[in-house]
């Protein structure tokens, strides 16, 4: 079992999770093992739960959700961020590899860096078809070009194109989405709209809204599907759950969400009801099927939920996904069954609706 004490606004959405310090290096034994609640004059709870570990899900998510991170902040340069992550990358992108061979070489499309990810066969009818993997990382990194291309390829059987678009706080919006659409545009020319499909994780799966509202903005034909894997829709505001979960779950460190200051290096000095930077105060209607995926202990799952239902009330062919209990994008580490799954459901959505 594990204790965790958490501070959030039952009537405002998106306080934060406030973690007791010094949490990580209890025992159990030290912790409070019973429930409580507080609910100040404005609706902010201060609340202490135990939540055991779920016997619903796989012993291998049962471990990982078993991890303990320190809640203390441990600062990090951008650099370091991205030499990790790109370290990560790599490694995670030979596991997926073992698991779903694949070929994978660089390229430039529309002056923009790619990575083309291809299956080892493809039947005649997908040689025409083609899917754009948009990466997460939070707009600063690439954490997904290969972990969130590499299955998708093999079980679709279908090309994916992995955009490599540029990242803040260097080019800060509208640069990846311009550098998204001036792929999609070059595709256009060899592949039939409904045949090509995007889709992408945490950053990527934002960015998959914004660039399907520029694309009907343009006055361009719209994709035949999308897929949104843990994203939102929304910048002016943020979600209950980002007020509970860290990116790994219930562990670690959390600072209190501040709709004014949050992604400032991506959003830069752009107004956040943009529509196409928070799509959910854009045109939905007419947009591709879609598919939307997240889980339990994800800090996404409130913008997930809600954009998901916007695409809903504009009269879209939306699914939604939700899994138990596992954190932000848990499809990224390959060895669980839960993203085995996830993959799956993926592929199927997207491979089915292409060429429609």
């Amino acid at each position: 079992m594990r204790v965790s004490t958490r501070k959030f606004a039952l009537g405002f959405i998106g306080m934060s999770l406030m973690v007791s310090e010094g949490r990580a290096q209890q025992t159990p034994a030290d912790r409070k093992q019973s429930d409580s609640s507080t609910i100040a004059p404005d609706g902010t709870a201060y609340v202490t739960r135990v939540v055991p570990v779920p016997t619903t899900i796989s012993p291998e998510a049962q471990k990982v959700l078993a991890r303990v991170e320190s809640d203390a902040a441990v600062p990090q340069t951008l650099e370091q961020r991205r030499t990790g992550t790109d370290k990560w990358q790599a490694g995670a992108g030979e596991e997926s590899k073992k698991l779903y061979p694949v070929n994978v070489a660089a390229d430039t499309i529309a002056g923009v860096p790619v990575r083309v990810v291809t299956p080892l066969t493809m039947a005649p009818e997908n040689a025409g078809r083609v899917l754009i993997n948009l990466h997460g990382g939070g707009f600063n990194s690439d954490s997904g070009s290969l972990t969130e291309s590499i299955p998708i390829a093999n079980l679709t059987g279908t090309k994916v194109i992995a955009v490599l678009y540029r990242l803040a706080p260097e080019h800060p919006f509208p640069a990846a989405v311009d550098d998204a659409v001036a792929v999609y545009k070059e595709l256009l020319k060899s592949c039939k709209p409904g045949h090509i499909g995007i889709y992408g994780t945490s950053a990527g799966a934002i960015l998959t809204a914004q660039v399907t509202v520029k694309l009907k903005q343009l006055g361009l034909p719209l994709p035949g599907a999308t897929g949104i894997f843990s994203g939102l829709g929304d910048f002016s505001q943020v979600g209950d759950s980002i007020a509970l979960y860290a990116l790994n779950g219930f562990s670690g460190h959390l600072d209190p969400p501040n709709p004014s200051v949050r992604n400032l290096e991506y959003t830069g000095s752009t107004d956040r009801e943009n529509p196409v930077l928070s799509p959910l105060y854009a045109d939905l209607t007419g947009f591709p099927p879609t598919l939307f995926i997240t889980s339990g202990r994800d800090l996404l799952l409130s913008g997930t939920t809600i954009l998901h239902r916007a695409y809903l009330r504009a009269g879209v062919d939306a699914q939604l996904v939700v899994f138990e209990a596992l954190p932000h994008a848990f499809w990224n580490n390959p060895a669980l069954p839960e993203s085995k799954e996830a993959d799956q459901i993926m592929a199927g959505f997207l491979g089915k609706h292409l060429g429609k």
